[in-house]
């Protein structure tokens, strides 16, 4: 599409001619330029340059918890120790846990591709509350470097579980990790209650709940998990950071106190939290499939209210955490059922998204290969999640590799499909440029098949008993490691690819014009990249429904499960 174009995403609006749309965007330059001095991004309240500087930090992590893995990788490569010390192995893979989950993983999408596209979706100028929004990002950045010196100066050796009563017992540097993690809290809170708001108040003339984008819809039910559960983990860090500086014996036995309390309250967080990661990523994939397949959402409806469904029932499974601590069977069946309850929902949007593909003109570009990689792993690790719900089942896997593959597979390899599915859809709309689509064809393939040749092996590992956590190993696992440590080491050079790729885009990539997927989104009825305030002229109105690629009213189109 001709950058200076001004058509709409495929009429969605009224076009203005081309002279007009010249001179506009001449007067109204992009995000990007509108101001260049380091104090105007540092200071900015543009909820897109907030996103991209959320988006530096998040990669930055990401690199980070990248390499601890990779580390852990290669020490179990042998039986005994390979490069590493017990203690130091320890350390490792509780600041691969922290640093994945609580800096990369829990806020990756939200904070990155939700405030940069949410309010484009909705017509705003910006979210709800910006001043907020600039907040949230530098009360995470505070979380985040409180919590590294923590681990830097001292480590943690406790799991990013912080398991009582070993984590108010050990030596290691227990305090300044879990208050970092308390701070990185109230940045996930600021960020929910910013789009529920948003949600709210601030859609356009036209924009009714029943024409919300998906990816809106993820994000709604996303933000009422975060602004509900997480003040219940904060709350619990803040009373473990005492019990560790001030030995108040709430869950020491030795002073009368409960540990198992403490993986209630936890996993209270923790299991809703599962979601706070996977459903802003069902969310992304419902925009990929239904661009890349030219066509409706199958059963728009379902999937909005399944996303509502997950988020709900998410706060009633944390027990099948705890089948081992001794909890009645009754309690066991009750959270067993209820966790597959949570399969039935997310049952229904891979039927949707399968409905969706079917009979679809599917163009495969680089974010549908992500959607396929993603499709896979929900349902592999899907159901491999309704096996560990089994009571009789989790008795044997609880603890081993089993548990670590399954987390993997439906967490963070659903996490990082839709994480990179959505930079490189989302890619032209930030950032006016586009990629090279054969290495991102190749980067998808190395990582996919990375991702399964390092998890598979592990599901036989905790299937032939294989503990989770251990430095050292009977020999006869070996061969699994390796085939495991192999495994990662193909997904990092995928991820290298990557990086070389789209750093290149960004300095030498072609102009990507407005809408270069020819997507329906409501997001790509502004210029790519966007002006500072989103649109130019008045606020767009919006007659038609989103992912519209098919007239109801002309072809008979499926709209419900």
């Amino acid at each position: 599409m001709n950058p200076s174009s001004s058509t709409t995403a495929e009429g969605v609006l009224p076009a203005h001619d081309a002279h007009d749309a010249h001179d506009a965007h001449h007067d109204h330059p992009s995000y990007l330029v509108d101001g260049t001095t380091v104090k105007s991004w540092l200071l900015t309240v543009d909820h897109k340059r907030i996103a991209l500087m959320y988006l530096v930090w998040i990669l930055l992590f990401f690199l980070v918890g990248g390499i601890f893995a990779m580390l852990i990788r290669i020490e179990l490569l042998t039986p005994g120790p390979t490069i590493m010390d017990a203690m130091t192995y320890n350390r490792m893979f509780t600041l691969h846990g922290m640093v994945m989950i609580f800096l990369f993983m829990i806020p990756a999408i939200p904070a990155v591709f939700g405030n940069f596209v949410l309010p484009l979706m909705l017509g705003a100028k910006d979210v709800a509350f910006p001043k907020l929004n600039l907040a949230s990002l530098y009360i995470y950045l505070a979380g985040a470097g409180l919590a590294l010196w923590g681990m830097i100066n001292g480590g943690l050796d406790t799991g990013w579980t912080f398991y009582t009563p070993y984590s108010t017992h050990t030596t290691t540097t227990v305090a300044p990790v879990l208050f970092g993690a308390f701070i990185i809290g109230f940045s996930s809170i600021a960020t929910g209650l910013n789009f529920i708001v948003t949600i709210h108040t601030m859609r356009a003339p036209g924009i009714t709940w029943f024409k919300l984008p998906l990816f809106a819809w993820a994000l709604y039910a996303t933000s009422c998990i975060q602004v509900l559960a997480t003040p219940v983990i904060g709350l619990l860090l803040v009373i473990v950071t005492g019990e560790q500086l001030f030995h108040f014996g709430l869950f020491d036995p030795a002073r009368g106190g409960d540990p198992v309390l403490f993986q209630h309250l936890f996993w209270f967080y923790s299991h809703p939290a599962v979601y706070i990661m996977v459903l802003p990523s069902f969310g992304v994939m419902s925009e990929v499939v239904a661009t890349y397949s030219r066509k409706n959402v199958f059963g728009y409806r379902a999937v909005a209210y399944s996303s509502l469904g997950i988020a709900f029932v998410g706060f009633f499974v944390w027990g099948h955490h705890m089948f081992v601590s001794g909890q009645s069977t009754f309690d066991a069946g009750i959270f067993g059922v209820l966790t597959m309850l949570v399969g039935v929902f997310t049952a229904i949007k891979v039927f949707n998204w399968v409905g969706t593909v079917y009979k679809g003109a599917v163009d495969f570009k680089t974010p549908f290969a992500y959607f396929c990689g993603f499709l896979f792993f929900t349902v592999f690790g899907g159901m491999t999640g309704i096996a560990v719900a089994t009571t009789s089942l989790d008795v044997h896997w609880h603890d081993t590799y089993f548990v670590v593959a399954h987390f993997h597979f439906i967490m963070v390899g659903a996490t990082v499909m839709a994480f990179l599915a959505a930079l490189h859809y989302w890619f032209p709309k930030m950032f006016g440029k586009t990629y090279h689509e054969g290495w991102g064809l190749v980067a998808s393939a190395f990582i996919i098949l990375g991702f399964n040749a390092t998890f598979i092996p592990q599901f036989l590992l905790g299937n032939y008993g294989m503990p989770r956590r251990y430095f050292e190993y009977p020999e006869r696992y070996q061969a699994l490691h390796v085939a495991s440590t192999a495994g990662a080491s193909l997904l990092a050079f995928g991820f290298i690819i990557i990086a070389v790729y789209l750093t290149y885009s960004l300095a030498y990539g072609r102009a990507s014009g407005k809408n270069p997927w020819r997507s329906k989104g409501y997001e790509w009825i502004s210029d790519s990249p966007p002006p500072t305030h989103n649109f130019v002229g008045p606020q767009p109105t919006y007659p038609e429904e989103p992912h519209l690629y098919v007239d109801p009213k002309k072809a008979e189109v499926p709209d419900a499960v």
